[in-house]
């Protein structure tokens, strides 16, 4: 199978080079020159439970590079959909499928508009990465699952091909007939951490040290689950606890959300499509969500700032 990875950062590159590594023709493409020239010119570099290894890919900055392929993964940060694609159209053959592994809500739509509903597939990934230098990942794939989907919820023969060739290359994928609730399950883990962390600056060992920032964590989960429910959504889960304990499970203390190491690198978030996506679906169903409001809020505020200090560092 021909996979185009679009937006190779550290879960893409994770994934990309575990299907390179099963001998899938996949490309990771990234805007990063520097990343996309240092996998080219001595492999990637990916550090995992089994060691440190270099694994031999094919990496571009443009979809030109690559031409049509049967799979597009999409990987991108979520504000940076709509354009990430529309830069992307040489990878549209005639049976090209798009599948988003983003987190939060509402990429399907947005990427919808652009190749065509009929080739959008939906899915959400529990492996988790994270950049330790251009062409350089730390990577968590083993046991972490990854859930995709048809929209109307079919189990068709091209889900599950692409659920087959994951599975052959070590990627451990489910077809969901309910791909809906499996996307506001992760979104759930996603409420219970993300923000959070990118408030407090903490590491998920220490995040989870501290009860009341758990109590936090617990309400606004709580909160999401409330909006499922009268969205008519179908969860896995029943309790917020449970979003809790899977958010850190089989990760090292050490790890960070990728809202904090967003954060770290002087980039603005994706809030809008994880606790922002709870408070627009609370306020279009009457769902009170003052928990969700209040992290939106306080990560707006705390890129405000970050956006300020660029530009005064710019200017001096």
């Amino acid at each position: 199978m021909k996979i185009a990875v679009l937006g190779a950062g550290a879960l893409g590159c994770a994934i990309g080079s575990t299907l390179t590594q099963g001998g899938h023709e996949t490309w990771l493409i990234d805007r990063s020159p520097a990343h996309v020239e240092a996998m080219r010119r001595e492999g990637l570099q990916v550090d995992d439970a089994d060691g440190s290894r270099r694994v031999k890919v094919r990496a571009a900055t443009h979809a030109a590079e690559v031409g049509a392929v049967d799979l597009v993964v999409v990987l991108v940060k979520s504000f940076h959909t709509d354009s990430a694609m529309r830069g992307a159209l040489d990878l549209i053959g005639p049976d090209t499928v798009v599948l988003s592994l983003q987190n939060g809500l509402g990429h399907e739509d947005v990427l919808s508009e652009i190749v065509g509903r009929e080739r959008v597939l939906a899915g959400k990934t529990y492996v988790g990465g994270v950049m330790r230098a251009p062409g350089h990942i730390q990577s968590g794939v083993r046991g972490k699952f990854t859930y995709i989907g048809e929209l109307d919820g079919q189990i068709t023969e091209r889900v599950q091909a692409i659920a087959d060739a994951f599975n052959a290359s070590g990627l451990a994928t489910t077809v969901s007939d309910n791909i809906l609730g499996t996307m506001w399950d992760k979104l759930l883990i996603n409420v219970a951490t993300g923000a959070l962390t990118g408030i407090t600056r903490l590491t998920y060992g220490q995040l989870y040290e501290e009860p009341v920032l758990k109590a936090t964590a617990l309400a606004a989960v709580t909160e999401a689950m409330a909006a499922a429910k009268a969205a008519g959504v179908r969860l896995s889960m029943t309790d917020a606890e449970q979003a809790w304990t899977l958010a850190a499970e089989g990760l090292s203390p050490e790890f960070k959300t990728s809202m904090l190491q967003s954060l770290e690198k002087g980039s603005v978030t994706e809030i809008d499509f994880i606790n922002g996506a709870v408070v627009r679906w609370g306020e279009k169903l009457g769902v009170p969500t003052p928990v969700n409001s209040t992290l939106v809020a306080c990560i707006k505020g705390i890129e405000r700032a970050m956006t300020d200090q660029q530009r005064q560092g710019a200017s001096a």
